[in-house]
């Protein structure tokens, strides 16, 4: 089955910014492994948001070959305030379910933005996506990559940095072009 477009142009902001910038330098090896699981749920408002998170946090349960979930969601929260509100929803479910500590939400939107950052600068981008989308981590996968990782606390500070040195201009354009790859998967 061919992947949608949605998913096309995150899996390729993943391979470009998240691995190509090494945003995340524990990604590279799960996406190698196809052990990133890319899912679009049709959801066009939070409860239904809040179930396909429930169904995906199962299938991380029932699924241990699957490290990690991007759950892109599309047609809701498109509002990043409203977004970052519905945060605290996803993990009051976590808590409903108990599992925190099993699991952890981390939050990418098209319009992310750290608090006491204003909305255009720069390492805003750090946590920038082609669309609004959960990920889902394990807990226990990620505590040991943290301990593998000789400068972990400085993850952070040397992203913001590069986002600052690469710009805002250049962020948004590719990100641009991870939406345009969607429509020209063959390019």
């Amino acid at each position: 089955m061919s992947e949608s477009p949605v998913v096309i142009a995150t899996r390729k902001w993943v391979e470009d910014v998240v691995v190509g910038y090494n945003l995340c330098p524990f990604a590279k090896r799960e996406l190698v492994k196809n052990r990133v699981r890319f899912t679009v749920t049709d959801a066009n408002n939070e409860d239904d948001l809040l179930q396909a998170l429930h169904a995906e946090l199962q299938r991380l349960e029932d699924e241990p070959e699957i490290e990690t979930t991007l759950l892109i969601h599309p047609g809701v929260l498109q509002d990043f305030y409203a977004y970052n509100e519905f945060l605290d929803a996803a993990d009051a479910l976590l808590a409903y379910l108990e599992l925190e500590g099993v699991y952890q939400i981390a939050s990418f939107h098209p319009d992310y933005q750290f608090a006491d950052t204003e909305p255009g600068a720069d390492e805003n981008y750090t946590n920038r996506s082609p669309y609004p989308m959960l990920h889902l981590l394990r807990e226990a996968s990620l505590e040991a990559a943290i301990d593998s990782h000789p400068d972990v606390d400085g993850i952070p500070d040397r992203n913001i940095a590069l986002m600052n040195e690469l710009g805002a201009e250049k962020m948004r354009n590719t990100l641009l072009s991870c939406l345009e790859h969607a429509s020209n998967p063959a390019e």
